[in-house]
C-alpha cells in the first residue's frame, strides 16, 4: 500500500480531524470562488450559487461534526455524503450544459438589466440567484472548468463521508 493511501486511510482513525480538514477544504473552495468572482470578475450563474450553498452546508456539517464527540462522525459522514452527492448532481448538470450548450440560454440576467427592469425589492433576491450563463466556460485549469472541479470535489467529499459512515468504531 502506498504512503498516500496509507495516510488517507489513517485519517479515518481520527474522524474529527478528517471532518475539520473537510470543513477547511470547503471554506478554501468557497474563498477561491469568491476570489474568482470579485478579483477576476467572473459572474456566478444560478447553478454556481446552488453549489456554493451546498459547499457551505457541507462545511457546516463537517465543522459541527469535528467539535462533537467522535461517535457522531458517522452521522456527519452520512449527511455530508447526501449533500455532496446533491452538489455533484448540480455540477454534473452544469458540466453537461457546458459541453452541450443549449441554443437559447435562459440561466440568468445581467445586473444592470435587472435594476432597470425591476424594483429594488425584487432585484436583491435575484442577486442571490446568480446572473451568469450556466453554459459559459469562463475559466479552466488543467482543461477542466469550475463545474468540473466542483463535481470532482463533491465526489471526493461524498466518498470521504461514505467512508466515515462505513468505518468501524
Amino acid at each position: 500500500m502506498g504512503p498516500v493511501l496509507q495516510a488517507l486511510l489513517s485519517l479515518f482513525d481520527q474522524p474529527r480531524r478528517l471532518l475539520a480538514l473537510i470543513a477547511a477544504a470547503c471554506i478554501a473552495l468557497l474563498a477561491f470562488g469568491l476570489y474568482l468572482q470579485h478579483a477576476v470578475g467572473l459572474e456566478p450563474c444560478p447553478m454556481c450559487i446552488v453549489q456554493r450553498y451546498l459547499f457551505v452546508l457541507v462545511a457546516l456539517v463537517a465543522a459541527i461534526g469535528a467539535v462533537l464527540p467522535a461517535a457522531t462522525a458517522r452521522w456527519s459522514g452520512a449527511l455530508m455524503a447526501l449533500l455532496s452527492l446533491t452538489g455533484a448532481g448540480v455540477a454534473a448538470r452544469q458540466s453537461w450544459l457546458q459541453w452541450f450548450p443549449p441554443e437559447i440560454t435562459a440561466c440568468g440576467r445581467d445586473l444592470f438589466g435587472m435594476i432597470e427592469s425591476f424594483p429594488l425589492r425584487r432585484v436583491i433576491p435575484m442577486l442571490f440567484r446568480g446572473s451568469g450563463d450556466c453554459s459559459a466556460v469562463d475559466w479552466t485549469f488543467l482543461g477542466l472548468t469550475i463545474a468540473n472541479w466542483s463535481f470532482l470535489n463533491f465526489l471526493l467529499v461524498a466518498a470521504l463521508g461514505i467512508g466515515l459512515l462505513l468505518r468501524r468504531r
